[in-house]
């Protein structure tokens, strides 16, 4: 039987207060700094969990939009929207620095990361903001997208993300949050979704066709409903499957 190693990802700071509860089920976090939530007191509570757990720390930069939780597009020029980003993740590189902690990765929140995915402008400042860290930091992005052809194209080190607890339309992008079927809830539902993903190299979309999709690590958002018990059941049934998580 093959044995799979895989990433699991969860995104905190983001103002629920679930942490403590999501650490002991992952093995990355992606902290919101500043730009749809979080601040340095939100940053440095996450950091020490995260460390406490053994969990390597990502930045996860947003649109500006605190109001929307960045969860829309904001229409601003590339060095407004270069500036902001570079400001976050500095915000959340001091406080790392105070923690003695460091670094592992950057994923984009939200309406950012959707729009990266398909717009090359946008994909393009994103990959400036990580090559102007001149640090070895991952970039976490989706199989097929726009920003995955940026990134590898001016040699950055990526991760392949595919959501746990969300699903999927044909064309790989994420059924949007409008609609009722947005999110995955039940705990089994998620491990099939990410067992499918690892097993097959398939991905089941909503409308039942069978996609390709690359995944190295699986996203499970911390202010989904239930978000704990999520975890808690797709650690349990990946444990039981031989799958270690690292």
């Amino acid at each position: 039987m093959k044995k799979y190693r895989i990433d699991i990802n969860v995104d905190v700071g983001e103002g629920i207060g679930n942490e403590h509860q999501l650490m002991p089920y992952v093995s990355s976090c992606n902290i919101a700094c500043g730009g749809h939530s979080g601040d340095e007191k939100t940053m440095r509570a996450v950091i020490k969990f995260a460390k406490a757990h053994g969990v390597k720390i990502g930045a996860h930069p947003s649109f500006p939009d605190k109001e929307n939780f960045g969860r829309q597009a904001m229409d601003m020029s590339c060095v407004s929207l270069f500036t902001s980003l570079k400001n976050q993740i500095k915000d959340l590189l001091a406080v790392l620095k105070e923690e003695h902690a460091v670094l592992h990765h950057i994923k984009p929140h939200g309406a950012l990361y959707n729009k990266a995915a398909v717009d090359k402008r946008t994909a393009v400042v994103l990959v400036e903001v990580v090559k102007s860290l001149r640090m070895p930091v991952k970039l976490f992005v989706p199989y097929g997208s726009v920003i995955e052809k940026v990134a590898l194209n001016n040699g950055l080190d990526i991760t392949y993300e595919g959501f746990a607890d969300r699903n999927y339309n044909s064309d790989l992008t994420l059924v949007s949050r409008k609609e009722d079927e947005a999110l995955i809830c039940d705990g089994e539902k998620v491990f099939e979704h990410v067992y499918r993903m690892l097993a097959t190299g398939k991905l089941k979309t909503i409308n039942g066709d069978e996609i390709d999709i690359k995944a190295e690590t699986f996203c499970v958002h911390g202010d989904t409903p239930n978000a704990v018990l999520v975890l808690q059941h797709l650690y349990t049934r990946l444990q039981e499957k031989g799958i270690q998580i690292h």
